[in-house]
């Protein structure tokens, strides 16, 4: 099932979602970006208990936490550090490298969540090239059938650092997907990604849960070739 929401401000959203999923104790994967950064803002305001809940990351890049380009820093600072409940956090230890990393966290991913893992939330971006986490158009990793988590020497965008990420099994499996995409600069990947019919070479237009549910949040300027 895939449903498409075109409202005045998505981020505020999925910090709704994000806090009711947290709540009932889920597991929640986290992505990077200036849009996902706000939507975290909002869900840090309500300072729900999300202490019975797990929060993973879709991707990171290689570099130490406290870097400001971490997508682990930005999910900290916007808002695991001002929780007053916080949730356990799996983070993804870019600074080891692109393949330790992805090695560590496949490893913690199969520890909790078995040989065929299934995240009950996760988030994504979607850059203006239709990248979703680190799965870039025209790169090896989105081609990636068995593992769950791999490493990506040569990010196809700024900044140009290796990244972990997810891979489009382990995405696939999701129970729910919610795709959080704001601005004019994102209406063609949009359309790309969604619209009919979708572009095969978008990354995020491979993102189809077996078994599972897309929400796709965006406003009007994002929604625009839609």
């Amino acid at each position: 099932m895939r449903q498409i929401t075109v409202v005045e401000d998505p981020g505020a959203a999925v910090a709704e979602r994000l806090t009711a999923a947290a709540e009932q104790g889920a597991h929640i994967v986290l992505t990077g970006g200036s849009t996902p950064r706000n939507a975290y803002a909002i869900a840090a305001e309500e300072d729900a208990d999300w202490s019975d809940a797990t929060v993973w990351f879709s991707d990171e890049r290689c570099v130490p936490p406290d870097h400001p380009d971490s997508n682990f820093g930005m999910a900290h600072r916007a808002l695991l550090s001002r929780l007053t409940k916080p949730p356990r956090v799996m983070r993804m230890p870019g600074e080891l490298g692109h393949e330790a990393a992805a090695g560590a966290y496949e490893a913690l991913v199969r520890e909790h969540l078995g040989n065929d893992p299934r995240f009950d939330l996760l988030l994504l971006g979607m850059g203006p090239d239709a990248h979703v986490a680190s799965l870039f158009p025209g790169k090896p990793e989105i081609e990636e059938t068995s593992r769950a988590v791999v490493g990506v020497p040569l990010a196809g965008m700024e900044p140009q650092v290796p990244r972990v990420t997810l891979t489009l099994p382990v995405i696939n499996r999701a129970r729910v997907v919610d795709f959080l995409v704001s601005g004019g600069d994102k209406a063609q990947a949009v359309g790309r990604a969604f619209g009919d019919p979708p572009d095969p070479e978008a990354p995020a237009a491979r993102v189809r849960p077996q078994d599972g549910s897309i929400f796709v949040f965006v406003d009007e300027a994002a929604a625009a070739e839609l």
